[in-house]
């Protein structure tokens, strides 16, 4: 059974809420559309002496009076309607920007547990595709609904000085319209969440192909993608033709409704003419309001869309908004650690995850001292090392650095101590030296440093602008011993206390990799170092190596000693011995 909906109000009173920083913007807008109301009605006003002064009884003054009146009214509305269109769409725009810079800004702040379970593209169509929904119900459909319920109105108190009778045949109908009206913006809505959940899930899928696009052609599965693709496209498709049929027949039956009124109105005016209680001018200026009116209603009735869609769009990025964020209750500020790292009986699930990923781990590493951690795949390797900068919170035990638990640390304090290289190296469609230099403007002469310290130097000084030259998206200009080395620069720039290797050389080539480690020995004196090694004959001489077996740190010791033991280090060590032979 589906979850009903919360009501529409809050969500959009709360939307409505971001354009208070843009009430000048809005006011504009506003005094805007009451002058295009005010001419609207200026206008049709003219109806009476137009027909009655005009052409039942000339009179020479309305020859020149009436073609001046209606420029200067028509000139007011253009300039009205400038500066309306221009304050809603300013107001829009802005209220869309800061949603966006929010929506990021609290994603970034979010626990990795988040990230686990909702796709990147999904997140991105949230950003791009939801905020641009929201400009709609925010600029877009708040201007058609005051301008034209403003035009209703000033139509309406024009029929009512004209004749009362005749514009009590509306009322009648009014009613029915506010039903329709209703029951389209409820069923807009409802679809409008599943038109949103399925451009997230579109984006996804088109961007698992297009980054494994080798792999797709290499197994020939291009017919299997574009049918997992064509069927979230046609989802889509059908959920956007229910909403297209309901807008048509909704202005359908409120065009034959207003029509309905519009004869209604014409049989009572008729009436009043013949008992000499209508002239000629009140009755084209009656028909005239009901003319004016009638785009309006089918307007308003069609904005149900736009709104409907917004407040869809609204309620996932308020969803996000309001998510917990990464838990921050530490007190003790940190502005250097000597890097001592305990875990004490340490255990981790993740969420929907059956059973422990880590289970009862104990050790401690000390400062300057070099702690490798191997083990086979899916052993909790980089699992252990995400507690560290506290990406996860333990399940059970508690890890403490330099004698306190790490939740007592600000968490800015802590990651700053922290510097990671991975194998996946992160990098930013900038410049080598912003990428160096990230999160930690310096000098050229530091970030040269860097670099020459990283072994980067040396292919650094052959490009064309040096530190300035751009590396495309993730470094998509650099081989992986480049990028990897230019992760190393950023972390040695960092100068942190803890250094955390996660299987850094694993994907590099023989050449690449003694580049790298060369320069990873440069960077680990002094400092309290986690290294993931997945070649053993990388951590020879590291002063302890804990192994890992299912989530259990089953033996513990110097590489000799284990080697020494013959169990599931020594075992793992002769493979790959036999591997290099």
């Amino acid at each position: 059974m589906n979850k009903a909906p919360p009501p529409v109000w809050p969500i959009y009173k709360r939307l409505l809420g971001y354009t208070g920083r843009y009430k000048w913007f809005l006011g504009a807008a506003l005094l805007g559309m009451i002058v295009e109301a005010s001419a609207g009605y200026g206008f049709v006003r003219l109806m009476d002496p137009l027909v009655n002064r005009g052409f039942v009884k000339p009179e020479p003054y309305m020859a020149t009076f009436l073609p001046l009146a209606i420029i200067g009214l028509f000139v007011m509305r253009s300039l009205a309607t400038f500066v309306s269109d221009y304050g809603m769409a300013r107001t829009g725009r802005s209220v869309v920007r800061d949603l966006r810079e929010q929506v990021l800004s609290k994603y970034l702040r979010l626990p990795s547990s988040h990230f686990d379970t909702e796709a990147t593209p999904i997140m991105v169509s949230r950003l791009n595709f939801d905020t641009e929904q929201v400009t709609q119900a925010s600029a877009d459909a708040l201007k058609t609904m005051v301008a034209d319920s403003l035009t209703i109105v000033a139509m309406v108190v024009l029929m009512l000085q004209m004749s009362i009778k005749v514009t009590l045949a509306l009322v009648i109908i009014a009613p029915l319209i506010g039903v329709i009206v209703s029951f389209v913006g409820k069923r807009y809505r409802k679809i409008s969440g599943g038109i949103q959940d399925g451009m997230g899930k579109m984006a996804h899928s088109a961007e698992q192909s297009l980054s494994a696009q080798q792999d797709v052609k290499v197994h020939g599965a291009q017919a299997l993608e574009t049918t997992r693709y064509a069927k979230l496209a046609n989802r889509i498709l059908s959920l956007n033709m229910k909403v297209e049929t309901t807008r048509a027949l909704a202005s359908g039956t409120v065009q034959f409704l207003a029509a309905f009124a519009l004869a209604a109105i014409v049989w009572v005016a008729t009436r009043e003419a013949l008992g000499g209680r209508l002239n000629a001018g009140q009755f084209v200026t009656l028909m005239t309001s009901m003319m004016a009116i009638i785009p309006s209603l089918r307007r308003i009735t069609s904005i149900q869309t736009q709104i409907s869609r917004g407040v869809a769009a609204a309620e996932r990025l308020f969803s996000v908004l309001d998510a917990p964020e990464e838990q921050d209750r530490g007190q003790v500020s940190l502005v250097r650690a000597r890097g001592e790292l305990v875990f004490d009986h340490v255990s981790l699930s993740y969420a929907r995850h059956d059973g422990l990923v880590l289970t009862d781990i104990s050790f401690t590493a000390q400062p300057g001292t070099v702690t490798a951690i191997v083990g086979r795949s899916g052993s909790g390797k980089t699992s252990l090392v995400r507690l560290v900068p506290r990406f996860y919170q333990p399940t059970a035990g508690v890890i403490t650095l330099d004698g306190l638990p790490l939740d007592e640390y600000k968490l800015a304090d802590l990651r700053r101590q922290i510097a990671l290289v991975g194998q996946k190296v992160m990098l930013f469609d900038d410049s080598i030296g912003a990428n160096i230099a990230y999160g930690a403007p310096a000098d050229p002469a530091k970030l040269r440093a860097a670099a020459e310290a990283a072994n980067a130097w040396e292919f650094i000084e052959r490009l064309p602008q040096q530190m300035d030259t751009a590396i495309g998206e993730n470094g998509a200009l650099l081989s992986g011993g480049q990028r990897q080395r230019l992760a190393i620069a950023r972390a040695i720039l960092r100068d942190a206390p803890i250094l955390i290797l996660d299987e850094a050389t694993a994907a590099l080539d023989n050449e690449s990799e003694r580049l790298v480690q060369n320069a990873l020995q440069k960077l680990m004196p002094d400092r309290t170092t986690l290294v993931i090694a997945h070649r053993l004959s990388t951590i020879e001489h590291a002063d302890q190596v804990l192994v890992l077996d299912h989530g259990k740190l089953v033996e513990q010791g110097t590489h000799a000693e284990l080697l020494a033991k013959g169990g599931l280090y020594s075992h793992l060590h002769g493979m790959q011995f036999r591997e290099a032979e």
